[in-house]
């Protein structure tokens, strides 16, 4: 499989494109890092305060534009979620292999950023079900890692039916900060 920082692939199936991040998706994304309904479900751990709630399209924009510069960087690769029906954006992934000195090390951290119509356990894994299989060889990691807070309990179900099982383990930040609610599948 290629190296996803040199040739970003893309995965479908017939209700949704994952494909690389562009500048040109701030417009859509907005509707999803504005809507209330879905930032509680968003992963900012260990992402310094950013709880991912864009309400301008400038700031949407600066976002979109440190994904891309991320991407350059080798930091991580984060996809667009595209509704082929409606040829939008309705959300992002965002992986990157993770190393540290905790359980989460050799982990392919998942980040998954959907509108709250989106939000439903069929929706989840379906696009989860395109990107987790090949996640282990695109990053060289051993298992793959999600946040899902209480509250999300369609995103717990459609882990669940994944293979993915609740962690009791926190995920340790920069700077010391343990994190929890995590799922992950070896």
């Amino acid at each position: 499989m290629t190296d996803p920082y040199i040739t970003c692939p893309t995965f479908e199936n017939e209700n949704f494109l994952l494909r690389l991040v562009e500048p040109t998706d701030a417009q859509d994304l907005l509707a999803v890092y504005s809507d209330e309904k879905a930032v509680p479900f968003f992963n900012g751990d260990n992402c310094h305060g950013d709880d991912f709630h864009y309400t301008t399209s400038e700031r949407m924009q600066d976002a979109v534009d440190f994904w891309t510069q991320s991407y350059r960087e080798k930091w991580f690769v984060r996809w667009v979620i595209a509704d082929k029906k409606t040829q939008k954006a309705v959300g992002t992934i965002e992986l990157f292999n993770r190393q540290s000195k905790d359980y989460f090390n050799d982990c392919g951290l998942l980040r998954l950023d959907l509108r709250s119509d989106y939000e439903k356990a069929e929706s989840i894994y379906e696009i989860l079900s395109l990107i987790v299989p090949p996640a282990y060889e695109l990053f060289h990691c051993r298992m793959i890692a999600t946040k899902a807070v209480p509250s999300a309990t369609k995103r717990r179900e459609a882990l669940e039916k994944l293979g993915f099982s609740a962690v009791k383990e926190a995920l340790v930040g920069d700077d010391g900060t343990r994190y929890t609610d995590y799922y992950a599948k070896m």
